[in-house]
């Protein structure tokens, strides 16, 4: 039984390294995530509209490198900081200078302990104004100790977007492809907190953090977030303006300095005591006895106590998750958890009856986790397979059968990896648009936009110039140049130096609006072009892209019908026997350089369905169906024989039978492009009969 118990931990193990996804590993969360910091950086304070907020993405989503067959992510979690406020240490001098993401008018509070570890106040003890002539910040002592409230709330509750202690909590369990956010309001504070000052020189045995990484933490930081102690919330002072040191930036910096046996630990922990329910209370009235924070804390102190040989050598994820259960066990005897950053705090509340549960952990061993993770991580990860995959997994009662199963679960994983990331890009590129489209664009904005996106992926912010410039083109056909598109523009094309010289030039000058548009217009096709030639170099062996569709859509928009026809010809012929296509966006942005039938298409399905943009699938067409609307089009408009319609018409035939269209635009394109045919014949059948009967 031992050595089964063996084998199977051993299997369970190399199953997690095998199906481990390692970066550069693109994740819709931190695409969500990207999109979240885009809509903070255009919020403003409430105290001063000209002061912005500073995202940081933080949570699960910074801190994993890597992705499992299940979610590592249960949520967004995204802090903000007022650039027109900052936090210091108590006696620290006020700062001269400042990053360049401060406000020129900046309020600085002093941070105060408070009686318990961690917690603390903030009164206001300077204001800074900056100088003009060399941007040093002159200040001003504020005497009268004006302590920050935490309860001011910087966005009103609505149906999706409620309170939850010191989050913001975003509902978007409307939206399929969306996880809910948690937004944390806090203040930066750019020192390193002096109550953690026995962290930095701490010996350590193995030499984990190294000294790179320990400096990169220590000059991070910190940030205030505004919670108050559970045994304070009631107090009427300390309720209101009690504050929570918060390590989340040297958290990021430390977790993603782990090895993946590390990560993949810390996720299994976490899924175990998730699962088991032991960060919840008996009758959910009372606080959860434990937290993801305890397991991040267990896991921070064992990669610092423990050799890299011990994660390494026995190669099994089994005993390791053990050994640290059975030490969160003795911390809740105990009830002693301490805070990997600040010695005299204990995370542990001595109100709260964890016997129970520190029992459990304590009884856990090799040979009941083996099978525990078997039936409730393998087991899941198989129901994610085919079924012909899946139902190897009922029945797993010896190794043999056991490594059966999770090789072709192992197979499977690797063998959808590159489809699985087209997905991810696929679905990205509709969050992107979709934004882009519903927002009020500012300079701010996009600069956040570009620099998130780029962590992410190259490509990503050239598809997010190319929509950004179509937006921009049809809001000034709209609503004629106005001076703000000029910081917008400069900002979306600052890395294209000699385009970027040319549209502003263009701006300067009275120009008129339509060939301003038409401008923008090119230099969008220009980098939807660059983006598609990008993707078809790593995604043609799943899908195939052709490059030159929204190339052929802009020459249909200037009413070049014969270079059109030619593109798209050329793409319905490759497209026509492919087994899976890439989409166009049926957004504003791309809907200004398709066809009022086009735009009545889009317009009926809202009408319809208002709910539809919800679902990815309803907010584009594929590359195929644009390419076989725009052949019939130009054909009609060159007034091609009514043979070449023909032809045309049978390959929308095959291309609806082969392409089954799966969202409503599809499907009425399709339609639309057989009635235009159908009724050109008819014209064409009855003018020839008209005039064989006049010949007569």
């Amino acid at each position: 039984m031992a050595d089964e118990c063996c084998d199977a931990s051993e299997i369970f193990t190399a199953f997690l390294l095998n199906t481990c996804r390692l970066p550069p590993w693109l994740s819709q969360h931190r695409v969500q995530a990207a999109l979240d910091c885009a809509i903070l950086a255009t919020a403003h304070p409430r105290d001063d509209k000209e002061a912005e907020f500073i995202p940081l993405i933080t949570g699960s989503v910074a801190e994993f490198y890597m992705e499992l067959m299940l979610p590592l992510v249960g949520d967004v979690d995204v802090m903000f900081y007022p650039n027109n406020c900052l936090a210091i240490p108590r006696g620290h001098p006020s700062p001269t200078h400042l990053p360049a993401e401060f406000h020129n008018y900046v309020r600085v509070f002093e941070i105060i302990d408070s009686h318990l570890p961690s917690y603390v106040y903030l009164p206001l003890r300077y204001l800074l104004s900056q100088r003009n002539d060399d941007s040093k910040y002159e200040y001003y002592e504020y005497d009268d100790k004006k302590y920050l409230a935490k309860n001011n709330i910087v966005f009103d509750e609505t149906n999706y977007q409620t309170i939850h202690g010191p989050a913001i909590f975003i509902d978007n369990s409307h939206v399929s492809y969306l996880l809910s956010t948690d937004r944390v309001y806090c203040l930066r504070c750019l020192v390193w907190p002096p109550q953690a000052a026995d962290w930095l020189p701490r010996h350590r045995n193995y030499g984990w953090p190294d000294s790179a990484t320990l400096d990169r933490v220590v000059s991070n930081g910190c940030d205030v977030v505004g919670v108050a102690h559970r045994q304070c919330r009631q107090h009427e002072f300390m309720g209101n303006f009690q504050y929570r040191l918060s390590f989340s930036r040297a958290e990021i910096v430390l977790i993603n300095s782990w090895m993946p046996v590390q990560q993949i630990t810390y996720h299994l922990l976490r899924v175990y005591v998730k699962t088991e329910r032991f960060t919840q209370s008996a009758d959910n009235s009372e606080p959860a006895i434990m937290s993801n924070y305890h397991i991040k804390t267990l896991m921070l102190w064992a990669c610092e106590m423990k050799p890299k040989s011990w994660w390494t050598f026995s190669s099994n994820l089994v005993k390791i998750c053990v050994e640290l259960l059975n030490t969160l066990s003795v911390w809740l005897t105990d009830m002693r958890c301490p805070h990997y950053f600040i010695n005299s705090c204990n995370l542990l509340d001595k109100f709260l009856d964890v016997g129970s549960v520190a029992r459990k952990l304590s009884s856990v061993h090799e040979e009941y986790l083996t099978t525990w993770y078997i039936s409730h991580y393998v087991g899941q990860c198989a129901q994610l397979c085919p079924i012909h995959v899946s139902q190897l997994f009922g029945d797993v009662s010896t190794s043999v059968k056991l490594l059966k199963a999770v090789s072709e679960i192992v197979r499977w994983r690797l063998n959808t990896s590159l489809r699985d990331k087209w997905y991810t890009v696929n679905t990205a590129e509709v969050t992107i648009t979709a934004h882009v489209s519903h927002c009020s664009l500012t300079a701010n904005w996009c600069v956040c936009w570009i620099n998130e996106l780029t962590k992410l992926d190259e490509r990503f912010p050239v598809f997010f110039s190319s929509v950004a410039l179509l937006h921009v083109a049809l809001k000034i056909s709209r609503n004629g140049f106005d001076g703000v598109w000029k910081n917008i523009l400069s900002t979306i094309l600052r890395h294209n130096c000699s385009q970027c010289r040319s549209v502003l030039s263009r701006c300067k000058t009275e120009l008129n609006t339509s060939e301003l548009v038409e401008l923008l217009q090119k230099s969008a096709v220009g980098h939807l072009t660059t983006y598609r030639q990008l993707l078809a170099r790593e995604f043609g062996p799943v899908v195939t892209i052709v490059t030159t569709d929204i190339e052929a859509l802009y020459a249909y928009k200037r009413g070049d019908n014969q270079r059109c026809l030619q593109l798209s010809t050329q793409n319905v012929y490759t497209l026509l026997c492919a087994r899976r296509c890439h989409s166009v966006p049926t957004f504003p942005e791309f809907i200004q350089l398709m066809d009022d039938d086009i735009v009545s298409l889009t317009a009926l399905t809202l009408i319809v369905n208002p709910e539809c943009r919800k679902n990815t699938d309803n907010v584009s067409i594929t590359q195929l169906t644009l390419s076989l609307y725009l052949m019939t089009q130009c054909q009609l408009k060159l007034h091609h024989s009514v043979t070449s319609l023909i032809q045309t018409l049978n390959y929308v035939k095959v291309a609806h039978r082969r392409h089954i269209p799966w969202s409503m635009m599809n499907q009425l394109t399709f339609k639309l492009s057989k009635r235009k045919v159908g009724i050109f014949g008819t014209m064409r059948y009855d003018t020839i009969r008209h005039e064989i009967t006049f010949e007569k």
